[in-house]
């Protein structure tokens, strides 16, 4: 298991306008995955809008149209579990770099909660549900918040896209 060595984020995010996009395949993993997401969004004060996608592919797209629409922060949920084809490489790899680019190109931080996963399992002992071994969408929006807090301790607070 990865949560080893994971920092304990506690940051306030009063104020802060952060967008959640949540894709919608494997509805217990990513019910357990939003519910994180919004409960350490709540911890942090911050402002929440929730955007669901039909799937992890999709989530670039949202990302970019959250943070063209002002949002401070974006926090990218998802799963993608491994089959027999090479279709699980073409979407996380998709994903990852769309994600990647959404934050570069924009300056709005984003939290990257998809879960890449090898079988149900590992993907619902990551989802942050009861039994779970950790907290995969609390730690991404706990990370989103934090990075937007460090940014702008930089002074600036975004780029412009």
């Amino acid at each position: 298991m990865s949560g080893a060595g994971a920092p304990a984020l506690s940051v306030d995010g009063t104020g802060l306008q952060v967008t959640v996009v949540a894709a919608s395949w494997h509805t217990e993993v990513m019910d357990g995955l939003l519910a994180g997401s919004l409960r350490a969004l709540a911890a942090a004060h911050a402002d929440i809008t929730v955007v669901r996608v039909p799937g992890t592919f999709e989530l670039p797209v949202a990302a970019l149209h959250a943070a063209r629409r002002g949002a401070d922060a974006v926090v990218a949920l998802g799963v993608v579990i491994r089959g027999g084809t090479p279709h699980f490489e073409y979407v996380c790899q998709a994903a990852t770099v769309g994600l990647t680019d959404v934050a570069v190109r924009t300056g709005v931080p984003v939290g990257f909660g998809v879960l890449t996963c090898d079988d149900d399992a590992q993907a619902l002992d990551r989802a942050g549900l009861p039994g779970s071994h950790e907290d995969k969408g609390a730690e991404a929006a706990q990370a989103a918040v934090a990075t937007v807090v460090s940014v702008r301790a930089l002074g600036t607070s975004r780029l412009d896209a």
